[in-house]
């Protein structure tokens, strides 16, 4: 199975919606979308993710299916207290980086940097979400690694239109990075299209893989 993640065009944040040009990379990415074989849609419930799925849709016919946990990523302080940044994530695994703090350690959502910020239970709910997503499409997850439920599990190509952070989230939960060394190891450009490929018999645990990394040449005529 291969798992095509897409971020939202170029947006207006504040109509949550695509901007003129935007529209011009979402309606590049589906065409360059229909080549690979594409048989399910979903995508983030808000209006720049949906927009961005309508123009594949749209070349495609495939109706849009939507999961309200990959909406986009907040963050903030829990009780109030001063975070660094505002709690915003990118820059905080930056700063830790910086400081020489390891971003890969186990138990994050626990120290000092990410336990009061709100982000880290929604991150959560993103992991537990997608887990229970993939489930249903066949690839329950043991431990580290997802094991094929049966022969068709391995079948399907489907799309997820969703976010920078949420999709970050996802795909680190995934290939099991945690969460601050996702925030620096991945930087999605609007439209910018992973692949992640499950394989294996069914029964036998492998890691997904990933087979392309944020590819956007579909825009490099776009101004």
């Amino acid at each position: 199975m291969r798992i095509i993640f897409i971020r939202h065009g170029e947006p207006n944040y504040e109509l949550d919606c695509l901007t003129p040009k935007g529209h011009v990379q979402a309606a590049a990415a589906a065409q360059r979308l229909l080549r690979e074989g594409i048989s399910e849609v979903w995508s983030s419930p808000l209006g720049r993710a949906q927009e961005t799925a309508e123009a594949f849709s749209k070349q495609s016919g495939l109706p849009i299916k939507t999961l309200p946990f990959m909406r986009e990523l907040d963050w903030g302080s829990i009780d109030g207290s001063q975070l660094f940044a505002g709690g915003h994530p990118w820059f905080t695994a930056n700063e830790m980086a910086r400081l020489g703090l390891p971003l890969d350690a186990a138990g994050w959502e626990n120290g000092d940097w990410f336990k009061n910020n709100i982000v880290t239970g929604i991150v959560k709910g993103i992991q537990a979400g997608i887990d229970e997503w993939l489930l249903g499409l066949g690839w329950e997850r043991r431990g580290s690694s997802y094991c094929a439920l049966s022969e068709d599990a391995e079948k399907k190509t489907i799309a997820l239109f969703s976010h920078g952070g949420s999709s970050s989230a996802a795909i680190g939960h995934i290939l099991s990075i945690q969460f601050p060394l996702t925030c620096a190891l991945f930087h999605f450009g609007h439209t910018g299209i992973t692949i992640l490929r499950f394989s294996g018999e069914p029964g036998v645990p492998t890691v997904p893989c990933i087979e392309l990394l944020n590819d956007m040449a579909h825009t490099t005529n776009i101004a």
